[in-house]
């Protein structure tokens, strides 16, 4: 049967910007702020209790919002989401009229990767967020950057069909991939895109690529999206640590390069303050780490760790993790050899007041002897 002919009767489709917002979100702290309606995510599948979150992320509705679209504005529902290591996520659910086809769904997938209007929607979102919970967010701020994740949820298909029959009818390929060419795919290239999915039952099925997935989810369990957001967070942190470590160890490089050793240098290390700020640092990294990698914790190799543990892979979370942890070796380092300079100063000017003193203690000798 032809692609064409797949009805969708139930879907919508989540849009994910999440932001870094602070250090740290005190979450029970928020929700008092906020109201009664703001809950904690809880994974509701069987099995679920094996995926441990320490300090479940907390998410509360924002109301309805006007989003502008070629075809003209829709209204979307807005969620937003807040996570203990300083995340902030606005999910926005974009409805997909029943009777949709797959051709005009991958026209909709491919506008909302890209959109501008969501993007400016989101940003004005997350500030009325960051004024709404500002008395439980320790080190403000907001990162120029965010990481969008879009999630193709569909419910209902008509006919029912299998997981293995949509993956036969439908370019699921095309879809994630917001690729409204006629012209097919390569078919190394749907096999590299498709390469990450999943089926529970053969009723179901999860697809998952770097920045988008598609689910198929007749139960309306929204265990995997939310899945997908909480990693989507981690390596939002992953990425803003990595850029902290950047700048810190550039600024070390210039500090170090403007800062001589002078005549000055005799009474008071130029590293000092450095050194200081640099170990500083290293202690707020280490604390990040511990708090985003115990965001989640699995317990078990059972369906939901299989599919998070794939989006891990596929949004190149441990790459990012890699390249935070080398940088963090090497602030260590820097910092030794900061430190070393630091005692070394220290210890030049002990021996130079020695110095100074036994020069003294001999002048006064020969004053007392020409007396």
């Amino acid at each position: 049967m032809a692609a064409e002919s797949l009805v969708f009767e139930k879907a919508h489709v989540l849009c994910y910007r999440t932001f870094d917002i602070a250090e740290e979100i005190n979450l029970e702290q928020a929700r008092r702020v906020i109201s009664s309606d703001a809950r904690r995510l809880k994974l509701g599948r069987e099995n679920s209790q094996y995926l441990q979150l320490p300090n479940p992320p907390l998410a509360f509705e924002l109301g309805r919002r006007a989003l502008a679209l070629r075809q003209g504005p829709v209204t979307v529902d807005v969620t937003a989401r807040l996570f203990d290591h300083g995340a902030a996520s606005i999910i926005l659910r974009v409805p997909v009229a029943p009777g949709t086809t797959l051709e005009p769904l991958i026209a909709l997938a491919d506008e909302l990767y890209d959109s501008v209007a969501l993007e400016e929607l989101a940003l004005e979102l997350i500030e009325s967020v960051r004024k709404m919970i500002a008395p439980a967010v320790q080190g403000p701020h907001l990162w120029d950057q965010n990481e969008s994740y879009t999630v193709l949820f569909v419910e209902r298909i008509e006919g029912n069909p299998s997981a293995e029959e949509l993956l036969a009818r439908a370019d699921l390929a095309r879809v994630l991939l917001g690729e409204v060419n006629d012209k097919p795919l390569s078919a190394r290239e749907r096999e590299a895109v498709t390469q990450s999915r999943f089926s529970y039952t053969v009723d179901d099925l999860a697809v998952i690529d770097w920045n988008s997935a598609f689910v198929y989810e007749p139960s309306g369990s929204s265990d995997i999206p939310d899945l997908l957001e909480v990693a989507n967070a981690q390596l939002l942190e992953f990425r803003y640590y990595d850029y902290l470590l950047d700048a810190h160890i550039g600024r070390i490089h210039d500090e170090v390069q403007a800062r001589r050793h002078g005549f000055l240098a005799l009474f008071r290390s130029p590293y000092r303050a450095l050194a200081r700020e640099t170990l500083a640092t290293l202690v707020d990294l280490n604390e990040f780490i511990e708090r985003v990698e115990n965001s989640l914790k699995i317990i078990g190799d059972f369906y939901l760790a299989k599919v998070y543990e794939a989006s891990v892979k596929r949004m190149r979370i441990p790459a990012w993790q890699a390249s935070v942890t080398r940088k963090q070796q090497l602030l260590a380092q820097t910092y030794s050899l900061l430190k070393g300079e630091v005692d070394t100063d220290r210890s030049l000017t002990l021996e130079l007041t020695i110095v100074l003193l036994i020069v003294l203690e001999i002048l006064f000798a020969f004053l007392r002897v020409f007396e």
